[in-house]
């Protein structure tokens, strides 16, 4: 009895662990970008499909560091993502073009409403091509950086008919609004912004300005504010911190970041709920 006791035990352990076995190793695909090769990494469920997609657009930070292909913020998230039976694709803005995080650059030598754009296009193109993608079921996720890159994306005048089929839909974290509700916003696909209420980085404001000056001329957009969240409130065990004046070309420049735990759930569940739409 107590080496039946013991193995029962030892079962019990080892459950979680298995629950907790570490996410495979993304595969690099190379797809044609112009003069550029876009480098991607592709996280992908077992068997034949066809999937559902999600590209996943890296901030201002980069998605890689020199030891990783892919920093842990965009990993946690694409082990969500494939826990639902998604894809996840992640085009590399930067590395692609030799260039560095660009948080802190004065001039942004990858513009998003041209190259990020484009390397959006670009992904979606590659998929299309493939067999084990659902066509019509591809999607956008974004970033800082990268959400501002798929609002301009999701445009009206940014689609061409000879693309078909379009995105499904897209969901943009905690962008910078700004310019885009300056510019009388709209999208042609459902769009959700997930945003703090304290975002002292990006400007909860304006994102609320462009989604409600897009209604009656848009397709579905929705903006979620958590009131007292902060800038990177879905990274997870991420301090809540000041950021410093510092050098460093992949950090914010001003405000806070960091996890509300709350928040993050949330927007997990929101977003699981906003692909399967």
């Amino acid at each position: 009895m107590r080496l039946k006791s013991a193995l029962i035990f030892l079962t019990m352990l080892a459950a979680p662990l298995a629950a907790a076995a570490p996410l495979p190793a993304p595969q690099q695909v190379e797809i044609s970008d112009g003069n550029v090769t876009l480098h991607a990494q592709l996280f992908r469920p077992d068997g034949d499909g066809p999937f559902p997609v999600v590209i996943a657009l890296h901030g201002c930070g980069g998605l890689a560091s020199r030891s990783e292909p892919v920093l842990p913020r965009y990993r946690d998230w694409a082990e969500q993502l494939l826990t639902t039976g998604h894809a996840v694709l992640l085009p590399d803005s930067y590395g692609s073009r030799e260039l560095g995080p660009q948080c802190r650059t004065k001039e942004h030598q990858v513009q998003i409403r041209r190259e990020r754009v484009a390397d959006i296009n670009a992904a979606r193109q590659w998929l299309v091509q493939q067999k084990w993608v659902a066509h019509d079921r591809i999607s956008l996720v974004g970033w800082g950086n990268g959400a501002a890159a798929l609002l301009w994306a999701v445009r009206p005048q940014m689609w061409s008919r000879n693309n078909e089929p379009d995105f499904r839909s897209a969901i943009a974290f905690y962008p910078d609004c700004r310019s885009s509700s300056g510019l009388g916003w709209s999208a042609r696909v459902p769009t959700l912004v997930l945003i703090g209420g304290r975002d002292d980085v990006a400007s909860p404001s304006a994102c609320h300005q462009m989604v409600d000056g897009a209604r009656g001329r848009s397709a579905l957009a929705r903006i979620v504010v958590y009131p007292d969240a902060y800038h990177g409130f879905d990274r997870a065990n991420l301090p809540l911190h000041v950021i410093a004046a510092s050098s460093d070309v992949a950090i914010d420049e001003r405000g806070h970041v960091g996890t509300d735990t709350d928040a993050r759930k949330d927007a997990q569940k929101r977003v699981s709920e906003w692909l399967a739409r």
